[in-house]
């Protein structure tokens, strides 16, 4: 899926001296990143620049110690700042601060309830969906930086003449320098090496350029503890709780999506109930904290991962290199120019798109290749959670309708002269109508047993499909026998009653999803 090769191999546990460097440079690259990221968010929100950058700080150090996924980097998001900008223009920004409480204790609640193995239904092809969506968001993004804003009237356009020239050259040396340097050295992380190279050009000749600083002043003080200033009563909860709701589903979808895919690319595994307690809780926090709430972010994930950071200390680094940056070195970070930034966003949209797409659009099936176009498509023109929503619904609905196509049965007749019914594919809502269609009671022989060995009852359809079946054998003066049902099935079916024959020995046991946290739990002790 992805292009990088070493940076994405899986590193050993261990803190060497090695080791902690590429993770504390990582963590600057990440920080570097961040700033005009949760600014130009605050801004989508419409809150100031500080609550944005607080969101991120509060977020992203949190959920780096108690993340499910060490190498997630989370912070202050676009997908969470489209939802929140109607609240804070209707009723102001504490109400969005109230909102952020509940959403983090919605997701703490999702994280007890071990809701989060649910991203297990999330098929591959809305997955690469997903990631070629958010690819394509991040560039978007960064358009926004190849405009001017007109002091006096506030009219944005587009930079031409030496201006988009000088802009261009800039972001190209950038990708350049995160291209080429790994091939020559691994000392320093590639795109740390790209910012810092435009930036001493830039401060070194003097360039006429946007910076940092042209997106608002990022100094300030400490976060200060705040309880939201709203009216502790019904009408509160009935305004706050639709958006914390939604913000709650999309920021758990992104996590574990982005989750997912720093599993993938580091090769380890991560626990998705432990991600939503740890995204609720720092919720929660940056709620009282005068922060805009957050979630994990892909483009700042894949920064992390690809600069070599592996461990927690990556991402704790990233948060408190943040953290200083406002307290300390706003003067020196809002010189940094931003076609460096754009660059290395630029680099990371390269790495995040899964080009393979392309070449396996023609091999797979018509219907994942419709899938993979759709996710896409509603990613970028809506929000990701309704395109994760749709997608997973497109495809449930197309491996219903191959399913019901699927039941079959092979019959045979025994010494006895019974009839058999062999059955092959799944019994479910979609299949319970060729079900019926398969017998013949009026025809068979007064024994017929239906063998469900190479079968399965999938849902409540399937369940009164078979109900109906023994009550046309039942109308027709004959006896019908029932073999290899799991036992559940065999308790729900009360019509069957005593025709029901299972070999216990022979049934299948059906399983069901597990929590990864609560598996390996079972199996042995947890590591970071």
């Amino acid at each position: 899926m992805h292009s990088s090769t070493e940076a994405l191999a899986p590193t050993k546990p261990g803190f060497s001296a090695n080791r902690i460097k590429v993770e504390l440079l990582s963590g600057l690259t990440v920080a570097l990143a961040l700033v005009p990221e949760a600014v130009a968010f605050a801004f989508v929100a419409q809150v100031e620049p500080l609550v944005g950058l607080y969101a991120a700080f509060i977020v992203g150090i949190i959920t780096a110690v108690f993340g499910g996924r060490p190498g997630m980097i989370s912070g202050a998001t676009g997908a969470l700042a489209v939802v929140m900008v109607s609240l804070v223009v209707q009723h102001g920004v504490e109400y969005l601060f109230a909102a952020v409480v509940l959403m983090g204790i919605l997701q703490v609640f999702f994280g007890i309830m071990r809701w989060g193995k649910f991203i297990r239904m999330v098929p591959h092809p809305v997955m690469l969906g997903f990631v070629n969506g958010l690819a394509i968001v991040i560039f978007l993004a960064q358009m926004g930086q190849f405009q001017s804003v007109d002091p006096v009237t506030g009219a944005s356009s587009w930079l031409a003449g030496m201006d988009l020239t000088l802009m261009l050259g800039l972001v190209a040396l950038t990708m350049g320098v995160i291209w080429y340097l790994p091939k020559l050295t691994n000392a320093i992380p590639a795109p740390l090496a790209g910012i810092l190279v435009v930036s001493i050009l830039v401060i070194g000749l003097g360039l006429d350029v946007q910076t940092v600083g042209d997106l608002a002043p990022i100094a300030g003080g400490l976060p200060e503890f705040h309880i939201p200033m709203v009216p502790l009563n019904l009408d509160t909860l009935m305004i706050i709780l639709p958006y914390s709701l939604i913000l709650a589903a999309i920021g758990l979808i992104e996590s574990l999506l982005t989750l997912n895919l720093v599993a993938e690319m580091t090769n380890t595994r991560g626990g998705a109930s432990k991600e939503c307690l740890a995204q609720g809780a720092a919720n929660v926090v940056t709620g009282f904290f005068g922060g805009m709430g957050g979630c994990a972010m892909i483009g700042q994930s894949m920064i992390n991962v690809k600069s070599g950071g592996r461990t927690r200390l990556a991402a704790i680094a990233a948060s408190l290199f943040l953290l200083s940056f406002i307290l300390f070195a706003s003067p020196l970070i809002e010189q940094i120019p931003l076609a460096a930034l754009v660059g290395v966003m630029f680099m990371v949209v390269i790495g995040t798109f899964a080009w393979n797409t392309f070449k396996i659009l023609h091999k797979i099936p018509r219907t994942d290749a419709i899938v993979i176009a759709l996710v896409t498509g509603v990613t970028v023109y809506s929000d990701l959670a309704v395109a994760v929503v749709v997608g997973v619904i497109v495809s449930a609905l197309a491996y219903a309708w191959n399913a019901s196509k699927r039941i079959d049965a092979h019959t045979t007749t025994n010494s006895e002269g019974q009839k058999i019914y062999k059955l092959e594919g799944p019994l479910f809502f979609g299949s319970a109508a060729g079900f019926q269609e398969i017998f013949d009671p009026h025809s068979d022989p007064d024994d017929v047993i239906v063998d469900f060995i190479n079968s399965r009852v999938v849902d409540h359809s399937g369940l009164q499909a078979i109900d109906a079946l023994a009550t046309r054998y039942e109308q027709a003066g004959k006896t019908l026998h029932l073999r290899h049902l799991s036992p559940d099935c065999k308790d729900l079916l009360h019509k069957a009653g005593n025709m029901v024959e299972v070999a216990v020995m022979e049934d299948p046991h059906y399983g069901v999803a597990v929590d990864y946290d609560a598996e390996m739990q079972e199996t042995k002790p947890a590591t970071s």
